[in-house]
């Protein structure tokens, strides 16, 4: 069994050191809490709504930098499993969107995001790689970010690479949808995670940054796609559009959720008696689909 938090708060632009330090009080907290694998929001060295690519780059930093060995060394002394969103610098470019899977006794593997979300695409650099499925303490975990997710083809070859769960740092900007209605990303992340019978975690961020109002709808779900934690945002109700939050409402704003999850259930992909998520695939069909 392993015990998952989001830690979901609210980076400040451009602010490494500030945002670094507020997410290690919140892994201490939930590491305190008994989390095993802690996974923090997309970005979360750096906040998000950058103006430019010069400006992503200037708060960027390389797998080595503060914000990786900050985790890194807070991983290794609480003894966790942490996947945290940074900014990273890209020597020959426009900086990644990327993400950093640290635990004791292992270096750091970094994810560059593949699937970069509309205006992203005029900051970052996209990535090249698979989603990487590490052997942890806890299990196998995959990482991707964001809007990675919402692209069947990508979780399907995470869970195909043997993931247990898939944790993902994510910032979902808020949209209307129906009152009683989950958000949209929370309802493709419990499709994702029941076709594919692998647990999920995502992380949202909290709070309004320059304009964007976010979700905070971090939600954790097992390999049935059922959430076993979720927040109140992500649970039913819309956001409530305001003005910019002051410094105290980002402290206020964060939240951590946790669920235990017996990830050795992501190993089963049968769901009924003749009925397998895996083996019934009709892969001498598909294939006469070149795309």
């Amino acid at each position: 069994m392993a015990v998952v938090a989001c830690a979901q708060f609210s980076p400040i632009v451009g602010e490494v050191h500030a945002n670094v330090q507020r997410s290690l009080g919140l892994i201490a907290d939930a590491a305190a809490q008994g989390a095993t694998v802690i996974v923090l929001p997309e970005l979360a060295s750096s906040g998000y709504v950058f103006r430019d690519t010069a400006e992503a780059a200037a708060a960027s930093e390389p797998a080595d930098g503060f914000a990786v060995s900050s985790w890194q060394a807070a991983a290794t002394e609480l003894g966790v499993v942490i996947v945290a969103g940074f900014a990273e610098t890209n020597p020959d470019g426009a900086p990644f969107n990327s993400a950093a899977l640290l635990m004791p006794g292992g270096d750091p593997v970094v994810y560059r995001k593949a699937h970069l979300w509309d205006r992203e695409r005029l900051i970052f650099t996209p990535g090249d790689d698979l989603p990487p499925v590490v052997d942890t303490p806890v299990g196998r975990v995959g990482v991707m970010i964001c809007y990675d997710l919402e692209f069947p083809e990508w979780v399907r070859i995470a869970a195909l690479l043997g993931a247990e769960l898939i944790c993902a740092p994510v910032n979902w900007p808020s949209v209307d949808r129906p009152i009683g209605e989950r958000p949209g990303e929370v309802v493709r992340v419990q499709a994702a995670a029941s076709v594919n019978r692998v647990a999920i975690a995502a992380c949202d961020r909290s709070g309004r940054e320059r304009g964007v109002e976010w979700s905070s709808a971090s939600v954790i779900v097992d390999a049935d796609g059922w959430p076993l934690a979720l927040t109140d945002h992500a649970a039913d109700a819309r956001r409530v559009h305001g003005p910019d939050e002051t410094a105290a409402d980002r402290e206020d704003a964060a939240v951590t959720i946790l669920a235990e999850i017996d990830l050795a259930a992501s190993q089963t992909k049968l769901i009924a008696e003749y009925s397998d998520v895996f083996a019934d695939r009709r892969e001498d069909l598909y294939g006469r689909f070149a795309h």
